[in-house]
């Protein structure tokens, strides 16, 4: 049994990380090799992976092998590393005797085969169908622009202008174009039926750093996610009484599935009986454990609902206020805030959202305690505590140093409708593989410049750990999420052996640049100088890499 548990281990993380590491290199080594055979070289040696041979097959002048360490390759060419001593005869097969332009196309040819594979990648997705957001409202906020306009929550956009819509990331691309102006929309709504609309659309700045555009479009009052089902509980209330307990998440009412809050505002508000069923962690969940959940079953008698029968009448609370965790030896374990606690109030002003407690904290003057009241088995009090500035990372990247007490709240979303989107032929395939090639390189490039900008932190570079984190979690939710891990790790492969590292291929493409604008090469000692000085960058670049990866998943605060 323990055998067998190894070598489930061994198939789940290893194969996934050789399989789509090795793919990228074949390509990447395939570029070189093919374009160097084009130009008459000579190659020797066409090897995936490092260090002591496996495998070998010889065929002509190449020997194909197999290496024990699966962390790269290399095409070995004739005459590549010194061209002096070579004879008249073999000159025309010999990599350093061709001349500058044939060199540059071979060196060019690997990260180039690496992005037109992404493109290939991509473009399959879409040819046999992507699993994508359906362009669905997730929630609308009451009284807000979008209701004003006709939006409601479950609304699911079919044409915007001339445009038709099959997913989110169309409605979105749709939306940027009309941003501050006015565009006829047609909608079905839940009830299946067809709401012609005019909508104005507005602009809102991109929370994507690693965009070019600055600002997308948006319609005010349309969230971007659903609010989920996890529950808080007002003390004393219908709900307490029948056994409910904060932080119990409703799968089901009277047998129908429920997974966002305007399903259970929908299935409340009734005078019949309701039978509840809920799925509650069990004792002892931590923030990093499984949390595993029990399935419960709780009903709430005809007799016991009131006339005004709703989510809020029956004793259930929105989540966010209440405490789901508090991080150990954190200023607010030190206080004695619990888990369940719910925060009404800080400095005396009252508290109605999660944003607030984060705004109030984050503002803090660093002189006297802050005051936060809770509320607790019914009961108010208020707690002393004195916010320490803590490094976070956000959602984008950079890191944040701000004042943080050490809390996490209940906030729960539901998961979003998908759909699958298919394109009608291969030509729109191909279009969309190239679309979002290019969008993906863009972002890489752009990410790169705000590192050295240290607008991204360096603590989000990671080496083979991540990637075969990555290759892990991607093949376990299945081919598509595995084809889109890999289109992306090959433009990262394109775009990284493009930079102008000596030992990289941008390297090498930097000497050739030179020689064919002077006319002759480099001398042999500046080149050898460069090689060094790009050997300990690309080292550094590891080493930091390497650190990155172990502090992340193996040192963990």
């Amino acid at each position: 049994m323990y055998i067998a548990t190894i070598l489930g281990q061994i198939y789940s993380t290893v194969i996934p990380f050789v399989i789509l590491l090795g793919i990228l290199i074949f390509v990447h080594e395939l570029g070189h090799f093919a374009v160097a055979r084009w130009n008459g070289v000579r190659v020797e040696v066409f090897s995936l992976g490092f260090g002591k041979k496996i495998l070998t097959y010889k065929k002509g002048d190449t020997t194909y092998a197999l290496s024990l360490i699966p962390l790269g390759g290399y095409v070995k060419m004739f005459g590549e590393q010194n061209g002096e001593g070579i004879s008249e005869a073999d000159r025309p097969v010999s990599f350093t005797h061709k001349n500058v332009w044939q060199r540059i196309s071979i060196v060019l040819a690997g990260p180039l085969m690496n992005f037109f594979f992404a493109i290939l990648v991509f473009g399959f997705i879409s040819f046999i169908g992507e699993e994508t957001r359906a362009p669905v409202m997730a929630e609308v906020e009451q009284g807000s622009p979008a209701a004003t306009m006709g939006l409601s929550t479950g609304d699911r956009f079919t044409q915007i202008g001339n445009e038709p819509i099959r997913s989110y990331e169309e409605l979105q691309k749709a939306l940027n174009k009309h941003q501050g102006s006015s565009v006829a929309v047609s909608v079905m709504s839940l009830a299946n039926q067809k709401k012609d609309l005019n909508l104005t659309v507005g602009s809102a700045p991109n929370p994507n750093i690693f965009s070019t555009d600055k600002t997308i479009g948006e319609v005010a009052g349309i969230l971007p996610l659903a609010r989920g089902t996890v529950v808080g509980l007002k003390p004393g209330s219908i709900a307490e009484k029948a056994g409910f307990k904060p932080g119990d998440e409703i799968s089901e009412i009277n047998g129908q599935k429920v997974t966002k809050w305007t399903d259970l505002e929908r299935l409340t508000s009734t005078q019949q009986n309701m039978v509840f069923a809920v799925d509650r962690e069990v004792p002892g969940a931590t923030i990093d454990s499984d949390r595993t959940k029990t399935k419960l079953s709780f009903t709430i008698a005809s007799t016991d609902i009131p006339k005004d029968a709703s989510v809020a009448a029956l004793g259930f609370d929105q989540p966010d206020l209440f405490l789901d965790q508090v991080i150990k030896d954190s200023p607010a374990e030190k206080a004695d805030l619990h888990r369940f606690d719910k925060i009404i109030a800080i400095n005396a002003e009252p508290i109605t959202k999660w944003d607030q407690v984060l705004n109030k904290i984050k503002s803090y003057d660093g002189v006297a305690p802050v005051e936060i009241k809770i509320v607790r088995d019914g009961a108010e009090m208020v707690k002393k505590i004195t916010p320490l500035v803590t490094s976070q990372m956000t959602p984008q990247g950079k890191e944040d140093k701000r004042y943080t007490i050490g809390i996490l709240p209940f906030i729960n979303y539901s998961q979003p409708e998908m759909v699958k989107v298919k394109a009608d032929n291969l030509y729109y395939a191909l279009e969309k593989g190239v679309s979002r090639t290019w969008e993906i390189t863009t972002m890489t490039v752009i990410s790169f410049v705000r590192l050295f900008q240290g607008e991204v932190s360096h603590k989000n570079i990671g080496g083979m750990i991540s990637i075969g984190k990555a290759a892990k979690d991607s093949y376990e939710n299945g081919l598509q999420s595995f084809l889109m891990t890999m289109g992306i790790l090959s433009v990262s492969l394109f775009i990284l052996n493009l930079l102008p590292i000596p030992v990289l291929d941008g390297g090498h493409l930097v000497f050739y640049a030179i020689e064919a604008i002077k006319g002759s090469p480099l001398s042999l000692k500046k080149m050898e100088i460069a090689q060094q000085v790009g050997f300990v960058l690309l080292m550094g670049l590891m080493v930091l890499a390497l650190f990155n990866d172990f502090t992340k998943f193996f040192f963990k605060a």
